[in-house]
């Protein structure tokens, strides 16, 4: 979602365009981000403000997986949660019980207000025995600003103060990406992944399967993907320049038939 269809509140060139593009030629597809902090409706609520119209059964985020993730491994369990509504309530809806009662789970999701005594909890009760969670790997997010330390920095604090590194559901890994083609009833080799970043978009698709397009509209510039073992299968400046797949019906080709 950012840096590829929005700048904070703001739409990218061609933004709403290529999600009009999806709808009109009947293709399946997610938002997908790593950002827990809101609940689908708030985040279609959001793009909306920007002029882009994304219903919310077609946003999928960290804390949706993270939810998904947990009640497999254990259903109706329980979780002590750093974080915001969007994680907690896919978690309510997950089945989940909210508690610092020797819970299943730690899980540590975005918040802007970290709490010390929050994190102190969390600590004591991974130290005895509750297994640790964090929806995403990020160390740094996105502001007007400037970048902020996100989820990841957060969970190597956690992690130093236990010597138990946490389980990250969100992109990379490929949790979140099978959870994603599960919703849409999906499958790799008839799938792209448009995404900003090498580091967790792009090899997360490639590891997937999937056919990979970098936009160098969010953080990453031509010269950085040159630092990677991997590539994605074609580079463009930004989401307007797929409108044309889309309509031309690139889309329903194969991994291997994209090229730079």
């Amino acid at each position: 979602m950012d840096g590829v269809l929005v700048h904070e509140d703001t739409a990218l060139p061609g933004a709403a365009e290529f999600i009009e593009a999806l709808k009109r030629n009947n293709r399946e597809f997610l938002v997908l981000t790593n950002n827990p902090i809101y609940t689908p409706r708030d985040l279609s609520a959001r793009l909306k403000r920007s002029g882009i119209d994304v219903p919310e059964k077609n946003i999928w985020t960290s804390a949706l997986a993270t939810a998904e993730f947990v009640s497999r491994q254990i259903p109706q369990g329980s979780a002590f949660v750093i974080g915001e509504p969007g994680l907690t309530t896919a978690l309510h809806e997950a089945g989940y019980v909210l508690s610092d009662a020797d819970p299943d789970y730690v899980i540590l999701g975005e918040t802007r207000n970290f709490s010390f005594q929050a994190i102190t909890t969390a600590i004591r009760l991974i130290n005895k025995g509750a297994r640790f969670i964090c929806t995403n790997p990020d160390a740094t997010g996105p502001s007007d600003e400037g970048v902020l330390p996100a989820a990841g920095s957060v969970a190597a604090m956690v992690a130093t103060a236990t010597g138990k590194e946490p389980y990250f559901i969100g992109k990379p890994n490929p949790v979140m990406f099978r959870t994603a083609l599960d919703r849409v009833h999906g499958h790799s080799e008839s799938t792209a992944m448009i995404g900003d970043r090498m580091d967790t978009d792009i090899i997360a698709g490639v590891e997937a399967g999937l056919a990979t397009f970098l936009v160098l509209s969010g953080i990453t510039d031509r010269k950085e993907v040159e630092k990677y073992p991997y590539r994605p299968n074609k580079i463009v400046n930004g989401i307007e320049d797929l409108i044309g797949f889309v309509n031309d019906g690139f889309f329903e080709n194969k991994p291997a038939q994209a090229n730079n």
